[in-house]
């Protein structure tokens, strides 16, 4: 049997989704909770690779598993074994088809800045802090610029390895919450620190230090030297993976809990 799960998790102490040498991985320890609840080796796969620092509101993951278990037993028993950081939200079951890589067809990420004079202990790796003056809607409007199919190597990390650093944006938002710049970018598919790197870059509009006009030509460059610095990985969220019909899972209640509704643009 084929089910898919939503899982949430703060990345703060992980090196990613994945292990690496150095550091433990979020998947290691979804995989051997689900292994206990089924008594039997677990492996899943995930709708989006997170790297180190960067936290998960609605991972999607997929597992098979050769025993039967109820939904709801999964989920609770797959809880009683994570640490706090890290949970199961939802399971269901899912047909063969399914798979949480290939068949989705979006992904949304919210990258979150504290815009203050002085840091937060409270949002400490959980929000980017930047201390200068940002103009919010400046930082819409050049970002603007991003929206469609386009070659994002001046977003791209060096290590990425991808065939191709086309992606197609179907939207991007910033906005202003009190004290918090929100940017929301939801797109089919991310290259290697790709949101990051635009966050970066559009900090620096935001804050005066780049024309906003700057944003095409470093579209247009295609070469990282031309984009902005790469945002604090604790500022990075990824919401939402995205998928046609019939498969209709649960939306994460931390989105709005933790960072008002979700953006009009992107729904």
């Amino acid at each position: 049997m084929r089910f898919a799960a939503g899982v949430e998790y703060l990345g703060t102490r992980y090196a990613g989704w994945q292990a690496q040498k150095h550091s433990p991985g979020v998947q290691a320890d979804v995989e051997a909770a689900l292994s206990a609840v089924a008594n039997t080796r677990i492996g899943v796969i995930c709708a989006g690779r997170t790297d180190a620092g960067v936290h998960g509101l609605g991972q999607v993951v997929h597992f098979d598993s050769p025993v039967a278990r109820p939904t709801h037993s999964w989920m609770l028993g797959a809880n009683t074994s994570l640490p706090a950081d890290i949970s199961i939200r939802w399971v269901r079951p899912v047909d063969d088809a399914f798979h949480a890589r290939y068949t989705a067809v979006g992904r949304r990420y919210r990258y979150v800045i504290h815009n203050s004079r002085s840091r937060s202990a409270i949002w400490a790796d959980r929000a980017a802090w930047w201390s200068y003056a940002l103009d919010a809607d400046r930082m819409h409007a050049a970002g603007q610029v991003l929206v469609g199919e386009h070659d994002f190597s001046s977003f791209r990390a060096s290590e990425c390895q991808s065939s191709t650093p086309w992606r197609r944006v179907d939207a991007l938002q910033v906005r202003r919450l009190g004290a918090f710049v929100l940017i929301d970018i939801q797109a089919n598919a991310f290259v290697h620190h790709m949101v990051r790197n635009i966050a970066g870059t559009l900090l620096e509009i935001g804050q005066g230090k780049r024309d906003a006009a700057a944003m095409g030509d470093i579209l247009a460059a295609r070469d990282r030297k031309a984009a902005g610095v790469t945002g604090p990985a604790g500022g990075l969220y990824f919401v939402a993976a995205l998928y046609p019909p019939p498969y209709d899972f649960p939306s994460t209640d931390s989105d709005t809990a933790l960072f008002g509704p979700p953006c009009d643009a992107l729904e």
